[in-house]
């Protein structure tokens, strides 16, 4: 091969890589409609999420400040934050930033953090850490538990289950005590919808592939990562045994700070809550 040719393919791979990174810059911001399937109450109400994932602050490309500007515009009701926020302790200060973010922009009804396998890495002294950092900027944390909001008189169920892939969800924890409501879940591997034939939900959030980060041509290291890359639901709105739910694919990235063939994302969900009319108790 000649010294030439040589050349012209180290070119060609540094301007793919350059590519690559910028792709990084590139964020899409999807708006995802879900429409009320309950037939039997036709009147609804509107949640709307702002849904982040995979932050990934080694390897993020927008600064806080670009985020705030991106959504500050949107009505927001809950802020959803579906996993993998790092792996480091030194990045755990990197995170405040975006906490405060997402408490200038002021949630009606609050922040709800769910953990990723990557916050995991963590040793418990620094793990702890990270989780008191979201608490002290205002993010409901939820490790296989739930809690509620009352949205115009209905009942929101907010359903955290903790990571999947590192056997950590506990279905039977996460709905303890759980009432009559509209149950959404957070979870940070949507694998766990393959167990969940005995867990109601109406709508569940995920994030854990990044749409493949790298698809070329097609996103083969994910076959390792569970059953639904075999599938082939890898990122969006998907649909099992009836139920939707959003594989989202994520801010950040993760090993290297490049995409191909897949975008960042920033989601917002409006959903359509049922109403469920009040019934007056018999005397």
């Amino acid at each position: 091969m000649s010294l030439l040719i040589i050349f012209l393919l180290f070119i060609l791979i540094i301007a793919g890589c350059y590519k690559a990174y910028k792709n990084t810059h590139n964020v899409a911001i999807n708006h995802i409609t879900i429409p009320n399937n309950d037939s039997s109450h036709t009147n609804t109400t509107q949640l709307n999420v702002l849904q982040i994932s995979d932050m990934h602050l080694e390897n993020i490309s927008i600064s806080p400040n670009e985020l705030y500007e991106k959504v500050k515009d949107e009505a927001i009701d809950i802020i959803a934050l579906t996993g993998d926020f790092l792996d480091r302790k030194r990045t755990i200060p990197k995170l405040i930033p975006y906490l405060k973010v997402f408490q200038k922009l002021k949630p009606e009804y609050g922040t709800y953090a769910i953990f990723g396998n990557h916050d995991y890495v963590l040793n418990e002294e620094n793990f702890h850490k990270l989780k008191q950092a979201l608490e002290k900027y205002d993010c409901y944390t939820l490790q296989n538990e739930n809690t509620s909001i009352n949205l115009n008189g209905q009942i929101v169920n907010i359903i955290g289950i903790d990571d999947f892939s590192t056997d950590r969800s506990q279905f039977n924890l996460s709905y303890e005590g759980l009432g009559n409501g509209y149950n959404l879940v957070l979870t940070h591997d949507p694998n766990a919808v393959l167990y969940m034939e005995d867990y109601p939900y109406d709508y569940l959030l995920s994030g854990h592939f990044h749409g493949g980060q790298i698809l070329y041509p097609k996103a083969y290291h994910l076959a390792k990562m569970g059953k639904l890359p075999k599938m082939n639901m890898i990122k969006g709105l998907q649909n099992y045994q009836g139920k939707s739910f959003y594989i989202s694919e994520g801010l950040g990235q993760t090993g290297v700070n490049i995409r191909v063939g897949s975008r960042p994302e920033i989601t917002f969900h409006s959903i359509s809550i049922p109403v469920v009319p009040k019934t007056n108790a018999v005397s």
